[in-house]
């Protein structure tokens, strides 16, 4: 029999406590659910970075509706093409000429070549086994000037091996062309917004003499190519390791991954590594996180027992942050994440037993939808879906972590949260605009 939910009971019956959290999937997978907070980038933001680059999409005309409209709202139509895939392709079997004629007449009515082409082939590409070798080849031999790679938007790939994500990341570095290395060239690599210049990360490597190169800053298709002769490559951001190991793989170049953290003494860590990998002095960070944990304490005394809410697409680690903001004193009261990375057991474990009434809400079950919006005390929320899910006009607007990084990132951070509280923000005017600062792409 159906039973039906009322309002006030949803959130209690898909929330967990932070206790009672079966580690690392927390909540049952199924049917799912895409709530209206659009700041997160997609492939087709993400494969936009490198300058002059020509997207095309073969997909299903029901499947292209999204990134057709992404390509419009950000601005970047002309630097976007597809190739529609009928009934008939399938049944004919002529899907491999379907991309090479398609291709061939795109790059032929462009107004000018683009020096590359992100090809993005779908699930019925795989389905059908379609011989995408063959494409590549042939396409490559029509047009030498231009430099292919194979994309890919292939919702099958979510579950197993590398996503979709990863694998644009990973592929948004495969038409470097392998250069003499300088060592003097240092690449951060796999960020869809550029760290900030004031971080202790940037910084070192900067005032040491070191050029440092990043896909965010290239303004032509050269400038994107002298990132091969990088010495090291240093990706951030989880989804971008991949893309790391690849170029460490391919071009020879050194990889670090030195992740976003907010456990300062993993912070510490990273910044000692890239010293030691730079052979430059390694940095006294004592300073650093006084600054970090005073930033913390005047934003805790403005909030003032407020609760605080956030969620998995502010930062790339929320468990640590989580555990950070508890132990400086914020009444953090509720997560919204679907599932805890294993980078994060220690601090979900941490908040298991330091914080067990933490509550934990899926963003992607169905029941979210039609969960109350309003709390009786709406919380100052970091991210855009705790905005959405809480209705709360008091939050920071950032995705994948900002741009912050290191303990200037958590000093940052707590100067955001104290400009939230004091300067409200319309949630539905900004949560609604895909991409949070895709203005970088250059277009």
């Amino acid at each position: 029999m159906l039973k039906r939910q009322m309002p006030d009971r949803i959130r209690a019956a898909v929330g967990v406590r932070m206790a009672d959290a079966q580690l690392p999937a927390p909540f049952a997978g199924g049917l799912e659910y895409g709530a209206p907070a659009r700041g997160m980038w997609n492939i087709v933001h993400t494969g936009m970075l490198i300058p002059g680059a020509h997207e095309i999409f073969v997909c299903a005309e029901g499947c292209l509706r999204g990134v057709v409209l992404t390509a419009a709202e950000m601005g970047a139509a002309e630097r976007f093409s597809m190739i529609s895939i009928r009934e008939n392709n399938v049944l004919d079997g002529d899907m491999e000429e379907l991309i090479i004629d398609g291709v061939t007449d795109i790059l032929h009515k462009l107004p000018a070549m683009p020096p590359a082409v992100l090809l993005y082939t779908s699930c019925i590409h795989h389905f059908m086994a379609c011989d995408l070798d063959r494409v590549f080849r042939t396409l490559r031999g029509r047009f030498p000037q231009v430099d292919f790679t194979d994309c890919y938007m292939n919702p099958i790939m979510r579950k197993s091996g590398l996503t979709p994500d990863q694998l644009m990341r990973r592929q948004l570095y495969s038409l470097l062309k392998k250069r003499p290395v300088n060592d003097k060239s240092v690449s951060l690599i796999g960020n869809d917004l550029p760290t900030d210049g004031t971080s202790e990360l940037v910084r070192m490597i900067r005032e040491n003499g070191f050029t440092l190169r990043d896909i965010t800053a290239c303004r032509t298709y050269g400038e994107y190519q002298l990132m091969a002769e990088s010495f090291l490559s240093i990706s951030t951001y989880p989804p971008a390791r991949a893309g790391g190991d690849a170029l460490e793989h391919r071009l020879g170049q050194r990889h670090l991954y030195l992740p976003w953290s907010a456990d300062f003494d993993v912070i510490d860590q990273n910044l000692q590594t890239l010293a030691g990998v730079l052979g430059v002095p390694a940095p006294d960070t004592a300073a650093a996180r006084r600054g970090a944990l005073d930033a913390l304490e005047q934003t805790r005394q403005l909030l003032n027992g407020k609760p605080v809410a956030l969620d998995y697409t502010a930062v790339p680690r929320p468990m640590e942050l989580a555990r950070l903001l508890i132990r400086c004193g914020f009444n953090l009261t509720e997560i919204y994440i679907d599932a805890v990375s294993g980078e994060e057991e220690a601090a979900a474990r941490w908040l298991q037993s330091h914080a067990p009434e933490l509550m934990l809400y899926p963003t992607s079950d169905p029941m979210m939808r039609v969960a109350p919006r309003q709390a009786a005390e709406p919380p100052l929320c970091i991210g855009q879906k705790a905005a959405y899910f809480t209705g709360s006009d008091a939050f920071v607007n950032i995705v994948e972590g900002g741009g912050l990084y290191g303990f200037d990132g958590i000093a940052r951070l707590a100067g955001l949260m104290a400009d939230a509280e004091l300067n409200r923000k319309d949630p539905r005017g900004l949560i609604t605009v895909k991409g949070l600062g895709c203005g970088c792409c250059g277009i």
